[in-house]
């Protein structure tokens, strides 16, 4: 994976950009063999030694090594011709007592530096005062720039008469960076800029980095940002950035982390930026299913059939699902590839699959599930005596729910819509059984109307309800050993099981409240005003992505369009702008409930768009329609 990745930020990447690797002993002689196939050796600049933690034994673990101290960050260059600025580190106060001990008439502390050389060069062959240097050596300058020093008071003359360059500690930078980094403290648990995210890096680390590498106004790019560290040094800074990440809770700490940045920057007068957090999960779907290249109209029916077919096949894996009217499936080919992935699986005219007594079904691969599609799942549920069903879909129509679950209630169904996360589109994260499908929330989000102002409004979070279970108590529970605990989902409830070193359990509730659930939410109050537009090469599908079967790749030569050939096109989607927001940090749990005012500047009909992100990551949306004026 890693080789594939570092290809395309190598083709991303500028020609005087250069690229940071950071890893363990671990993985590091194979990430640099990588790293040299990818970029040249001849692009090998440093191999940093980061010492990241303090001294400590791994024997308590077991192990009967040297302590590990250190990491590896390799450094490499996309061209010969890379923006590098000189780092340096400030003196020691050792040092300055060494090497720093001469001071002149104002008490400016200096260090003779020589000023001669071993190899001539134009005018350095000369006597200097009544003082002649030794055969074999020579003046490091000209005369003209010895008489320079002179009549500025830079030279500083020994017993036997020998000129020596005044260097002068306040005019010093410091040692000029090397290497091996030891000055870079790790996180602590005190550290206030901690997060409290495993593999987050001290802003120390990047600050070097960034300044190293790049000017102010280039664009910084992190595509593992984890908490965010590059992004927010990067802003701090006045770079550009862009930051992505697979993980959903890893963009959204690093949402949080830039908004405080913001909040700093603007409380200090400093410039900084809005940003934008786009989710990408719709384009992998459509570069998934996307059929192009020299096929007839009815081999590409064809093919996308397939693709679908292998598509929810995908789906139900992650899942952990069965087909539907099948014993079991056994090992061969499947998208993922790999001697234990699951065969294509085989379903029936309506469900795809089985999960511990209910049916599955996949909802609409590009299009939201709509009541029409609910109700349908009811009545074919109806017609199998059928009780329990799980729907699975990448979105729902916004006000689809609770209304319709209670509707299948009273028709004798057990309906649970579940979100089909990103995740599955890692082949690592499905393998490891690592995908999550998340039970739908929703949101009640009322408009307040100024008394005495039609043109003003605030929102309300007045209600947020969620469904998470994994019917898991009862094997945890069981499967716990004393002393320890373990947190759940249970009927949209957090769970902490607990048992003691009698085996007593225990379960304390953990969100005693609506409000527990909710870790963001902010709003955006005029959601149509701004259109997803992305630019693609004429001729592309709806879709706006480009994709072909295997043996059906056009030329490169045909790929390569001119500027011209791009047209831009809206995706039916807009734009949230987080124009309003309120979070929890480490430091503050509190959470506001009713935004500030909000004052349009024409009468009209509105929509608010209100979104709340919860504790795990997931983010859920609602629309909420205001006439003002």
């Amino acid at each position: 994976m890693i080789y594939e990745r570092l290809i395309l930020m190598r083709d991303l990447m500028h020609s005087d950009g250069s690229i940071y690797v950071h890893c363990d002993w671990r993985v590091t002689s194979a990430i640099r063999y990588i790293l040299e196939e990818v970029f040249g050796k001849e692009r090998l600049l440093n191999e940093i030694v980061w010492k990241r933690t303090v001294a400590h034994s791994d024997s308590k673990q077991g192990g009967a090594s040297y302590g590990r101290l250190h990491d590896t960050i390799w450094f490499f260059s996309r061209s010969d011709s890379y923006t590098w600025n000189q780092q340096h580190t400030p003196y020691s106060q050792n040092y300055i007592d060494e090497n720093y001990r001469m001071r002149d008439e104002s008490g400016r502390a200096f260090q003779p530096d020589n000023l001669t050389a071993a190899k001539p060069g134009g005018d350095t062959s000369y006597e200097w005062k009544g003082y002649r240097l030794k055969p074999g050596r020579y003046w490091a300058y000209s005369r003209a720039n010895m008489e320079k020093f002179e009549r500025e008071g830079r030279l500083y003359y020994t017993s036997s008469g020998l000129p020596r360059y005044k260097r002068y500690l306040d005019e010093m930078p410091g040692l000029a960076i090397q290497d091996m980094w030891t000055d870079v403290a790790p996180l602590s648990s005190q550290t206030h800029e901690r997060l409290g995210y495993a593999t987050q890096k001290p802003e120390a680390l990047l600050e070097r980095i960034i300044k190293a590498s790049s000017n102010e106004g280039d664009l910084v790019a992190d595509f593992f940002c984890g908490s965010g560290t590059t992004a927010a040094v990067a802003e701090k800074l006045g770079r550009k950035w862009i930051a992505t990440d697979l993980g959903k809770f890893g963009i959204h700490t690093t949402r949080k982390r830039l908004i405080q940045v913001q909040r700093a920057l603007k409380a200090g007068g400093q410039p900084f930026r809005a940003f934008e957090v786009l989710n990408l999960g719709r384009y992998e779907r459509q570069a998934y299913l996307n059929v192009g290249g020299r096929l007839s109209g009815k081999q590409k029916e064809q093919a996308l059939a397939q693709k679908e077919r292998e598509f929810r096949d995908l789906i139900l894996h992650a899942y952990k699902a069965e087909p539907y009217g099948s014993a079991g499936v056994s090992p061969a080919s499947s998208p993922h590839g790999g001697q234990d992935a699951r065969a294509p699986l085989s379903h029936d005219e309506f469900f795809h699959g089985k999960l511990n007594g209910r049916l599955v079904v996949v909802g609409p691969i590009n299009l939201p599930v709509g009541r029409l599609f609910v109700e349908e799942v009811i009545t074919e549920c109806r017609k199998r005596g059928a009780s329990r069903v799980d729907v699975l879909a990448f979105e729902f129509e916004m006000g689809l729910f609770p209304a319709v679950l209670e509707e299948a209630k009273g028709k004798g169904i057990d309906l649970v819509p579940k979100q089909i996360p990103p995740e599955v589109f890692d082949k690592r994260a499905v393998e490891k059984g690592q995908v999550v499908f998340f039970d739908i929330s929703f949101i009640e989000a009322i408009p307040r109307y100024a008394q005495k102002d039609k043109f003003t409004v605030q929102i309300e979070l007045a209600d947020f309800s969620v469904y998470y279970t994994q019917g898991l108590v009862d094997s945890i529970a069981a499967e716990l050993k004393e002393g320890k605990s373990e947190v759940v989902c249970e009927s949209g409830k957090l769970l902490k099981i607990s048992k003691d070193k009698q085996g007593v359990v225990t379960r304390d509730v953990l969100t005693k409240q609506w409000t527990d659930w909710v870790d963001y939410w902010a709003v955006d109050f005029n959601y149509e005003s701004r259109k997803e537009i992305i630019k693609v090469s004429r001729g592309t599908g709806l879709s706006g992505v480009q994709g072909f079967l295997p043996g059906q790749e056009p030329s490169q030569r045909e790929l390569e369009l001119p500027a011209d050939d791009f047209e831009e096109r809206w995706t039916g989607a807009y734009i949230f702008e987080n124009e309003w927001q309120s979070f929890r940090t480490r430091q503050s749990r509190d959470l506001e409930l009713t935004t500030a005012t909000h004052t349009y500047a024409k009468a009209g009909r509105y929509i608010i768009a209100v979104k709340v992100i919860d504790i795990f990551g997931n983010d859920t949306m609602t629309l909420v329609p205001v006439t003002v004026g």
